[in-house]
């Protein structure tokens, strides 16, 4: 029995370490708790996390971290449970082409408001054609946050 007691913490500190090295070959990943529509903006609500064996192997690239996809908009239909490829989120768009938007020009302290019809749809910072409604003019601008098109940056 001496020696049974004697040889335990040798036995212990072996099953810690098959433990831990378990818990390394194991990957986290977020996916979607819901099915997620294109067009849909991705919230914290939608998704949770779901561990994966490292060596599984994923036919794109997957996003890692939820962080990457809060605020970003579905480009497809994505299904619970399932990794998350990179090229199946968007940031959201904030002009879409053939509707209507301001488009605006400011220069010292000129300021010049007027509509436009983007001919390509964008995301912030982006820049789009739009087409000036009373000029006709098609012009370049970059996308603001509040979804106008800033000419003249």
């Amino acid at each position: 029995m001496k020696h049974l007691f004697h040889l335990a913490p040798a036995v212990i500190v072996l099953v810690m370490a098959t433990s831990q090295v378990a818990m390394a070959e194991e990957r986290i990943l977020p996916v979607p708790a819901v099915t997620i529509y294109p067009g849909d903006t991705i919230n914290e609500s939608m998704l949770k996390d779901r561990t994966f064996p490292e060596n599984y192997r994923y036919r794109t690239a997957v996003i890692e971290s939820p962080r990457v996809l809060v605020g970003k908009m579905a480009r497809r239909t994505l299904l619970p449970g399932e990794p998350i490829p990179m090229n199946a989120v968007d940031d959201p768009k904030l002009v879409t082409r053939g509707v209507q938007t301001q488009i605006m020009f400011e220069e010292g302290g000129l300021s010049i408001m007027g509509t436009g019809i983007p001919l390509q749809s964008g995301t912030l910072g982006e820049t789009v054609q739009v087409k000036n409604v009373d000029s006709g003019r098609i012009i370049a601008g970059r996308v603001q946050s509040d979804g106008r098109i800033r000419i003249g940056f």
